[in-house]
């Protein structure tokens, strides 16, 4: 009797096991899923291959830059008076920060003035340095949070010297645009539209301030 019992011992604390794993399958299926994030861009991809520097063009540095914090993620921050939260289930495609960069080389590439941004790592030579750095990459919610928001983009740009460093010129751009309503895909239209206008006019005044030196 007793080697008999002691045979059945594996047996049930086999089927005990079995029971459990049973029980925890049971309940991992019954845990909550996760929604699937919408994915978004702004700005238009960078060329896959690098500008070669021609006579007459003029190089710029683009050095390291801050990003708004709260904002330089895959979330896409809003701001409801002193309340700030991210629009749920929506991503960018990659963090903000990286496709501002993207957007910025873009702009200075599809540009046919004579300003050659440079890159770390580019085997060309640069006269002068530029520092992008943005401040404010948000949507505001102006009227309240049921009503459509306006996407605030503000940049400061400076503009150095290569060689000596020193300072040529800086300035603050702001661009505001409203969404068309209060759906997702109207808020990532207006940030490529502030995106846009706001990139047009730093490449406008960086070749202003190249030609003058």
């Amino acid at each position: 009797m007793t080697p008999a019992l002691t045979r059945a011992g594996p047996f049930v604390r086999l089927i005990g096991l079995g029971a459990c794993a049973l029980a925890l399958s049971a309940c991992v299926s019954l845990l909550p899923k996760t929604k699937p994030a919408h994915l978004y861009r702004f700005g238009q991809p960078a060329g896959a291959e690098a500008m070669t520097a021609t006579p007459g063009q003029i190089g710029v540095f683009r050095t390291n830059a801050s990003f708004q914090r709260e904002s330089a993620g895959d979330r896409l921050l809003t701001v409801d008076g002193g309340k700030i939260a991210y629009v749920a289930e929506t991503r960018w495609v990659t963090p903000a920060a990286v496709l501002w960069d993207e957007a910025v080389l873009a702009a200075f590439d599809a540009d046919p003035g004579p300003v050659r941004l440079i890159s770390r790592g580019e085997p060309a030579t640069a006269d002068y340095v530029l520092r992008l750095d943005v401040r404010n990459f948000e949507a505001r919610y102006l009227s309240g949070p049921k009503l459509a928001p306006t996407v605030v983009v503000r940049v400061r740009a400076a503009m150095t010297g290569r060689a000596d460093r020193a300072l040529i010129a800086e300035r603050i751009f702001e661009k505001q645009v409203p969404a068309a309503d209060n759906r997702v895909g109207a808020i990532v239209s207006a940030y490529d539209k502030a995106v846009a206008e706001v990139l047009a006019e730093v490449v406008t005044w960086t070749t202003e301030q190249a030609k003058r030196g």
